[in-house]
């Protein structure tokens, strides 16, 4: 019994010491560098709309095209490691956006690409976004399932 409360008292001692020595995040400042990088990105994919849309495209296209020319930043600034330097800053700012989505593709392949094409970048390409599209791809069926049975 006195072995367990001493380990107890230990154990309390040690988170103690650990609360000290671990540094505190700045919310504030994090908040802020999310806001405005999120902010900035978005922005970014608006002039390129606006753009898109005085050279003629419509809507739909030039929708289109920006998340194409979004994705394509995304990942070459993931390959160039510009990206990862961003979201260490930016956090949650930088991953929102869908040139995060880009990033979550692209970053675990540049991770493996030692091992090789096909079983370093190849196998972990997808091993974050994979999951994220399957469920996609799989509810949108399902709800397009129950659309075409309920509204017939």
């Amino acid at each position: 019994m006195k072995k367990q409360i001493t380990k107890i008292s230990k154990e309390k001692e040690y988170k103690k010491y650990v609360n000290k020595k671990v540094p505190k995040p700045s919310y504030l400042k994090n908040s802020l560098w999310a806001f405005f990088v999120g902010g900035a990105i978005c922005t970014i994919a608006q002039f390129i709309t606006n753009t898109l849309k005085d050279f003629g495209l419509n809507k739909t296209d030039a929708n289109t095209v920006t998340v194409i020319i979004m994705v394509f930043l995304g990942a070459f600034l993931t390959g160039l490691g510009i990206y990862d330097k961003l979201g260490k800053k930016a956090g949650a700012g930088s991953i929102v956006p869908i040139s995060g989505f880009a990033n979550s593709i692209v970053a675990p392949a540049m991770e493996f690409k030692r091992e090789g094409y096909v079983l370093g970048v190849g196998a972990k390409m997808f091993s974050l976004a994979g999951p994220v599209l399957v469920y996609g791809f799989g509810s949108s069926v399902i709800i397009g399932l129950l659309y075409y049975f309920f509204t017939r």
